[in-house]
């Protein structure tokens, strides 16, 4: 069977995530620069905030340490049977800073743990009692939740306390805040224990930019802002999928119809210059076709009388020298005719089943008593039917004239279709290759195969497969013979369109 031509290297998995389309590549770098855009400002504002937050933190810490220093030293003034005295008043006129109780031994709290912002708080407290209260004879300081917040050695938590006494000073409702616990034994077997809040008692979500609620905050407002900008990209590209389909539907000789031009301003300037181009390029096409075709006829004329003429010499060599030049002068004009006839083929398009027509081509060669066979499946593509039967049929017939047997096969891929024509002839000189489809060019195996041709069939068929948006490529076979590969593209629902039996 015919060897299939060598498969495109694939591409890398980093050009496969990066799509074609100018609406893909938008939407890629309007994502990337949203995401971006968000997450370094969320950064930055985050570590901004995180170092006010600390800046702040540790001023209050500075004030707090300073107050309990000199809370400490008021009550060790105090006579110890006086202690519970002034403390059960200061709670009946609604507290002060500092929740305060007396105590015979340290209590066990459960401090918080993994908050390097609390950590320093605690450890600037710290050093400003050893600083302002030197005496102290042993302290502990740490930040606890108020939810069964052990206040005393006996048991009794913060919430077994009388609300009035703990209003004024601690928040424990509705939504609780970590509170600095600092005990300090100023006398042996007398703990004083004092609770208060920071300045700004969530300091600890603070140093916390980037919580849950406000990464899902974040992402709402990435989400939306990328919705949006999905929309504009789409808005904006839509019009050049327009002026795409249009050039390519101009390149296949399809109706034309005019580009609407409304929408920005660039692409109203585009869509009037596309216009104005393919109008020209239509005048110039039909101009050329008229002028080529009423040249070649005219030639015809002369050509005719200047045989007549031929007659009356004579001498014989003479008019046998003057019958061969307008002989070939005549081929040439016949080949100029067929190749605008070939070429110019009006027809619109259709979903045509490309293995359907060349089984019967193979099928009427074979009939003729030629060496053709066919391999493939169902294989659909978007074309002028009689354009491709002519350029497949060209090929096809070089194959036998020259090669004395032809092997077509048709495959698929994802983007186009490829049809290969393999012969088992001699196979042209690599160097010769790119001129093959030069007008009336013909090698000496060609000549002495077929003597009727006239080295056009190449050029036509590469011209219709032109047409068609696709490529008509030839390559020596490994093994010897000609190998003639048309690549076409597949076209457009190919699938949901029904196919007649005319259209084949």
């Amino acid at each position: 069977m015919l060897e299939s031509s060598p498969r495109p290297r694939p591409r890398s998995w980093l050009r496969r995530l990066i799509p074609s389309s100018l609406l893909g590549r938008l939407t890629i770098v309007m994502v990337m620069g949203v995401l971006l855009t968000q997450v370094v400002g969320n950064l930055i504002w985050a570590s901004q905030l995180r170092q006010k937050v600390a800046t702040e933190a540790l001023d209050a810490a500075e004030h707090i340490g300073g107050s309990a220093a000199a809370a400490l030293r008021f009550f060790r003034s105090l006579p110890p049977n006086y202690r519970p005295i002034l403390i059960d008043q200061l709670r009946e006129m609604g507290g002060t800073r500092f929740f305060v109780s007396v105590n015979r031994n340290q209590v066990k709290i459960e401090e918080i743990k993994g908050s390097q912002l609390a950590d320093a708080v605690r450890g600037r407290v710290v050093e400003v009692l050893h600083r302002e209260y030197a005496k102290l004879l042993d302290f502990q300081v740490g930040f606890a939740w108020p939810d069964n917040l052990p206040v005393t050695d006996d048991g009794i938590t913060l919430d077994d306390l009388p609300d009035g006494w703990v209003q004024n000073t601690l928040v424990v409702k509705p939504r609780p805040a970590p509170i600095l616990v600092i005990q300090a034994e100023i006398e042996p077997g007398n703990w004083l224990y004092l609770a208060t809040l920071m300045p700004d008692p969530y300091f600890m979500e603070s140093d916390q930019p980037l919580a849950h609620d406000r990464i899902v905050l974040l992402l709402i407002t990435v989400g939306v802002v990328l919705l949006l900008s999905l929309l504009v990209v789409r808005w904006m590209t839509k019009p050049f999928a327009a002026l795409s389909n249009a050039a390519e539907a101009f390149g296949q000789g399809m109706p034309l119809v005019p580009l609407p031009e409304s929408g920005s301003r660039e692409y109203i300037k585009t869509a009037r210059a596309f216009n104005a181009m393919r109008a020209r390029t239509q005048r110039y096409l039909e101009d050329r076709e008229r002028l080529f075709t009423s040249i070649s006829h005219d030639l015809r004329t002369p050509i005719t009388r200047l045989k007549l003429r031929t007659e009356m010499l004579d001498d014989d060599q003479t008019r046998a020298e003057f019958h061969e030049d307008l002989d070939d002068l005549d081929v040439m004009v016949k080949g100029a005719l067929q190749s605008v006839k070939d070429t110019d083929i009006h027809e619109n398009p259709v979903h045509m089943r490309l293995d359907k027509l060349i089984e019967r081509l193979v099928d009427g060669a074979q009939l003729a008593g030629k060496d053709a066979t066919f391999a493939g499946g169902p294989v659909t593509v978007f074309a002028r039917p009689l354009a491709i039967k002519r350029a497949v049929g060209n090929l096809l017939d070089n194959a036998l004239f020259y090669g004395g047997r032809a092997e077509v096969l048709v495959t698929r891929t994802d983007a186009q279709v490829e049809l290969t024509i393999r012969d088992y002839g001699p196979g042209v000189p690599e160097e010769a290759l790119p001129s093959l489809f030069q007008p009336y060019l013909r090698l000496e195996h060609g000549r002495s195969s077929n003597s009727n041709g006239m080295g056009l069939g190449l050029g036509i068929a590469r011209n219709i497969v032109h047409a068609h948006g696709g490529d008509l490529l030839l390559a020596n076979h490994p093994r010897g013979g000609l190998v003639a590969t048309i690549l076409l593209p597949k076209g457009k629902d190919e699938v949901a369109i029904p196919l007649t039996e005319a259209s084949l």
